[in-house]
Parts: structure tokens; sequence; C-alpha cells
């Protein structure tokens, strides 16, 4: 008996189903404007810095001018980039604010020239992270191990001697004399107060 030959089976194609016509949503509505934050007066700011300061500026402003005529523009997309070379490190929010929020297509094509840079350079040299009262104590209820508002004393020795801007042992001890409870417990927000207050 000879083999049978098989044949592919014939695909018919799929006649397209008719789409069902889903209702049509309502759009949704517009979500509100979180309040803006009132904007920096630039013209109140007064320019502090020295004049090498201003020429080491003017310098380092020439880097990024890409007009043609070398005006002394940068486009409001590199007023951020200026400041970062310059050794500040403002976030994108703070930079948006100094140019008056600008709409996004405005960023590339809108100009900015040095003179109206300058006193936002001063505005951010100016709020260089300094940290405020909440920062500080929430920064170290890291450290409040039962939840009760103070930190060990000896802990606080060792963080102040061996984090971030590191104290000597003589500049711990200055700082913590009186501030330690009979049990060696600190309470860390009036700490803080006495701290920020010199």
């Amino acid at each position: 008996m000879a083999p049978k030959k098989i044949e592919p089976k014939k695909v018919e194609p799929k006649k397209p189903e008719a789409k069902k016509e889903e209702p049509a949503k309502p759009a949704p509505a517009p979500a509100p404007e979180p309040d803006k934050p009132c904007e920096v007066d630039l013209k109140s700011v007064v320019v502090e810095f020295s004049a090498d300061q201003i020429e080491e500026f003017r310098d380092a402003f020439t880097l990024f001018d890409e007009t043609p005529a070398g005006e002394m523009k940068i486009r409001y997309a590199q007023c951020g980039d200026v400041m970062r070379a310059l050794g500040h490190n403002p976030t994108n929010g703070e930079v948006l604010r100094l140019l008056g929020r600008p709409k996004a297509e405005e960023m590339n094509s809108k100009l900015l020239d040095f003179d109206t840079f300058l006193p936002m350079l001063q505005h951010i040299s100016r709020a260089k992270e300094q940290g405020n009262f909440e920062d500080f104590v929430e920064g170290l209820r890291v450290f409040d191990k039962e939840g009760n508002g103070t930190v060990m004393g000896a802990e606080l020795r060792h963080v102040l001697a061996t984090l971030g801007e590191k104290l000597s042992e003589d500049e711990v001890d200055r700082l913590m004399v009186g501030q330690e409870d009979p049990n060696g417990h600190i309470n860390y927000t009036e700490f803080v107060k006495y701290v920020l207050a010199g």
C-alpha cells in the first residue's frame, strides 16, 4: 500500500469581527493646578560677589554661550548647568522658579544674558543647602531606637566625630556640655535648638 499524501490544511483567513463600540468615557476632570511658590524677585537680589568672582563667572558663562555673534547669552535650559559648573547644586525646580516657570518649549528658545543670570546665581549661593530645624531633627530621629525623643550620647558623639563634616573630639566635647541626662541620653530636639542658637 502506498503511503497517503498528507496535504496541508488550508487555513481560511479569519473574517474580521465587528468591533463592539465601547461607550464613550467622560473626560477626566482636569486636576487643579498646584499652588505655585512665590517667584523670586531678582531685582531685589543684591549681588555681593567680588569683581574677581564676577569675572570668573563671566568666563564660565561664555563657555556656554552658543550665540553666533558671542552675545553673552545662554538658553534657559543651560542655566542650571552653568550654576553647577560654578560649584552650586540647584534643583531643577529651583532653576525653573528663578526663570519664572517657563514652558517646556521655551527652555531651548528663550535666552538669558549674564546680567540677568548673576542675581540668580547670587540667590542660589545664599540658599546653599543650609538645612533647617526639621531636617536636623529628622536626621537625628534615625538614631532614636526607642522612639522616645532621645539618642544615646555616646552614639551622637560617634556620629559627630566620624560622619559628614567631622568634628574633632574637643569640638564634640564643647558641643555636648550639659546635654546628656543622668542615663547618658540626649533629647535631640533640644540639642538641635541649642546648636542652631549658636
